[in-house]
Order: structure tokens, then C-alpha cells, then sequence
């Protein structure tokens, strides 16, 4: 079984679905010489299927993460967000592309830095909750603020509750690991706020905290 890049992609497309399922040496083979391949979609489709049988190297990783299409560095994102990883090299590459311009690639570098609880990038977390011009980066960058639950990030997820309606409700889950007078003043605001959401969001941490 052989990666031809002649081949119609979507003959290639569905030979590479089928490997990522397939034990076999010869799906390992395609799945691997399809990492580097000239399409992205194949790119991305290699990638699922290595993650799956956990064929992929740091230096695999860092060659997805550092991709040249957007497409292939979100999916590096989503699936390393689930990874157990050790080599500081990725996280610095997944802590770079909060600095990505598209705004797919700094919510998945949010996301998985928020999933791996990586302390060091609590300050930048909390410039992209605070500035950046996407409400959905804005939204990650809270959530991952806190799923962290650093105390430096207090300001940024409090700062959140003056935003967009969908970051707003995110802060309300994140202050959930945060503590102190100024949390609880803050919720007492946001139970009164405009959107029904947000404050269905407070009354649940409630009762959350009731139980």
C-alpha cells in the first residue's frame, strides 16, 4: 500500500481513512509517507490516523504545529490537546501559535494549552483574554485561564465579565477555580445580567457549590 501523489485524492483521501483503522505494517507505511505529503487534507488525514496507532515523533509534531496550512495546524492543536506530552519543544510551539493570525489556530493553541495546564503560558493567555480582536480567542484564552487556575490570570477571567455575551459565560465557568471577595462580588453582578445565559451560568455554579 503506497502513497501516490498522482492518484485522484479522493482514492488517496479513503485509503488513508482506512489505515488509521488498519493495524497492519503496510497502513502504518502510508500513514507515515503521508505526513509530509504535497496535499494538506492528506496532511491532516495522516495525521488522525497516526495519532491513532501513536506513530508520530516530536519531530512529527512540531512539523504539524509549524505547518504551512491553516488547516493542518488546527488539527495538530485539537489532537496534541489530548496527547500526553513531555518535550518542552512542543509546548513552545504550541505557546507560539497564540501568537497565529488566524484566530482557529489561537483557540486550539488556547485549548490544548488549557488541556495540558501549562502554567508558563498563564501571561499570555491573559493578554489574548484581555486584547485580542477575536471574541473566540478571547473565549479560549479564559477557559484555558481557568482550567489553569492561576492566580495571575484573576484580572483577565474578571475582566472577561464586561465582554460578549459567549465570553462572559465562559468566565462564569472559569471563576469556578478562582476564590475571594472580588469573585464573589462579581458573580452577584453577573446573576443580574442582561444575557439569560450568563446568568443561568451563575445560578448553576451555585448550586454547584451548594452541593
Amino acid at each position: 500500500m503506497q502513497s501516490d501523489e498522482s492518484t485522484l485524492p479522493e482514492v488517496v483521501d479513503e485509503a488513508l481513512l482506512r489505515a488509521g483503522f488498519d493495524q497492519s505494517d503496510d497502513a502504518k507505511t502510508l500513514i507515515r509517507s503521508n505526513l509530509r505529503a504535497s496535499a494538506a487534507r492528506h496532511r491532516v488525514l495522516a495525521l488522525r490516523g497516526a495519532v491513532r496507532h501513536s506513530l508520530l515523533s516530536s519531530d512529527d509534531w512540531l512539523n504539524a504545529l509549524g505547518d504551512a496550512d491553516l488547516d493542518v495546524r488546527r488539527e495538530a492543536l485539537t489532537l496534541i490537546a489530548y496527547e500526553k506530552v513531555t518535550d518542552a519543544a512542543l509546548f513552545t510551539q504550541i505557546f507560539v501559535a497564540l501568537g497565529d493570525p488566524d484566530p482557529l489556530v489561537v483557540d486550539g493553541a488556547a485549548f490544548a494549552l488549557g488541556e495540558h495546564l501549562y502554567v508558563d503560558a498563564v501571561e499570555r493567555l491573559c493578554l489574548v483574554a484581555q486584547s485580542h480582536d477575536d471574541a473566540r480567542c478571547r473565549e479560549a484564552a479564559v477557559a484555558a485561564l481557568g482550567a489553569i487556575g492561576d492566580d495571575r490570570g484573576r484580572a483577565a477571567v474578571l475582566g472577561a465579565l464586561d465582554d460578549k455575551p459567549p465570553v462572559r459565560r465562559r468566565a462564569i465557568v472559569a471563576l469556578s477555580n478562582f476564590e475571594g471577595p472580588d469573585v464573589d462580588e462579581a458573580l452577584t453582578r453577573a446573576g443580574e445580567d442582561r444575557d439569560w445565559q450568563v446568568r443561568a451560568a451563575v445560578n448553576q455554579l451555585a448550586r454547584e457549590n451548594e452541593d
